[in-house]
């Protein structure tokens, strides 16, 4: 089995009460004509939220920052069983990650208690379950 990891450097800092994301050349990266540098998705907000959480609690843990899924929990503030319910998200096929950020692709509605329900390991099972073509 193998594993590939896909890494973007950014920054996210706080600017007149905005947040602005900072690319890795050090500028803001513009998400319109407007040059307010807020990056827009159509994806359901709490699924994109469960995701941005899911993939840096796997690295917090990659990197040692915590031995373990419980000692993240109780750093976080949060259940031990949401943290693992949570990581289960970084499991998910690329493309359906990609798709739910963008708000395309998946089931219209699909959320995160839906996603989290018993996922197949699969990438293509997943797909299956979670797309209506």
């Amino acid at each position: 089995m193998t594993s590939v990891t896909v890494v973007v450097p950014m920054t996210i800092r706080r600017r007149g009460g905005r947040k602005q994301i900072i690319g890795p050349d050090g500028e803001p990266v513009q998400a319109g004509s407007d040059g307010a540098g807020a990056v827009e998705t159509r994806g359901d907000p709490a699924l994109v939220k469960a995701l941005a959480r899911a993939f840096r609690w796997r690295r917090m843990l990659e990197e040692g920052r915590y031995a373990s899924i419980r000692e993240l929990a109780a750093a976080e503030g949060v259940d031990r069983s949401y943290v693992g319910r949570l990581l289960n998200l970084t499991l998910l096929a690329p493309d359906l990650v990609d798709a739910m950020l963008d708000g395309r692709g998946a089931t219209p509605g699909l959320g995160r208690p839906e996603v989290l329900a018993g996922l197949p390991p699969a990438w293509e099972e997943q797909r299956r379950s979670l797309c209506r073509d």
